[in-house]
């Protein structure tokens, strides 16, 4: 069965998780860490989405935030996992 579609409200909250693929990790050292959140900074600031907190675990991540409109949680989250799985690929092959 399909997901339903999510609800996208500028200036609205929202608790985002991103999980590895098939839970696996998806940090192994702390540059891994330090590179997430470079690219999540670059992402949310492309596309005007407060990051109010978060949360790095060694196979999932945990963000607060708040888009300007309606699209820019899901363009940023497109953006930062491009950019981030790109790295990872490079880095661990």
């Amino acid at each position: 069965m399909a997901r339903l579609p999510r609800l996208q409200l500028a200036g609205c909250a929202q608790h985002v998780i991103q999980r590895g693929n098939n839970r696996a990790a998806c940090f192994y050292h702390a540059a891994d860490y330090r590179t997430y959140l470079a690219f999540l900074l670059d992402a949310a600031l492309q596309h005007q989405v407060a990051v109010h907190a978060f949360v790095l675990m060694t196979n999932h991540v945990h963000l607060l935030v708040t888009p300007a409109d309606e699209q820019g949680i899901s363009l940023m989250m497109q953006a930062l996992g491009r950019k981030y799985v790109q790295y990872f690929n490079v880095t661990y092959g």
